[in-house]
């Protein structure tokens, strides 16, 4: 079954999956993850596409900041994109860590991708229809830093 193709950002979705197929053929599994971060990233800018990497996400609660997430990429300010180098195949707990950062973003659409198996193994992800909640599931995936008190006190 191929990807459903009425839905945003198809076409930049698939040429981001190609570009990550490129890299995974190329590099094969066995790697960090941020080798593959780095790869990609090369890949897709030499394609033409702005490719930023660990774009920080402020998060605020009650209009002060409590919290950064980081993503891995993101692809023409729209996709988001997460990589992984696991071994075992991807859990929901990685395609929920993406539907945080779309819920904390508000973009369109997210791909995760584990680089860590034998095969290039990628979904593609849609934020929630709903948004309530969502807060409630995101403190594994937030950084704080060591000294958050001062922080939040600025």
């Amino acid at each position: 079954m191929g990807l459903v193709t009425d839905v945003p950002y198809h076409s930049l979705c698939y040429r981001i999956i190609g570009a990550a197929m490129d890299v995974h053929n190329r590099l094969g599994p066995g790697h960090r993850e941020s080798v593959y971060q780095r790869a990609l990233a090369h890949r897709l800018e030499a394609l033409g596409f702005q490719a930023e990497t660990e774009v920080p996400v402020e998060i605020f609660f009650e209009d002060r900041p409590v919290g950064l997430l980081y993503l891995d990429c993101l692809v023409e300010g729209a996709v988001v994109v997460e990589l992984k180098a696991f071994p075992h195949l991807l859990t929901n707990e990685e395609v929920a860590q993406v539907i945080t950062y779309l819920a904390a973003t508000g973009k369109p659409v997210g791909l995760l991708f584990n680089f860590g198996r034998r095969r290039l193994q990628f979904k593609r992800i849609f934020p929630p229809r709903k948004l309530e909640g969502w807060r409630d599931r995101i403190e594994r995936y937030i950084w704080r830093p060591s000294q958050t008190r001062r922080w939040l006190e600025k």
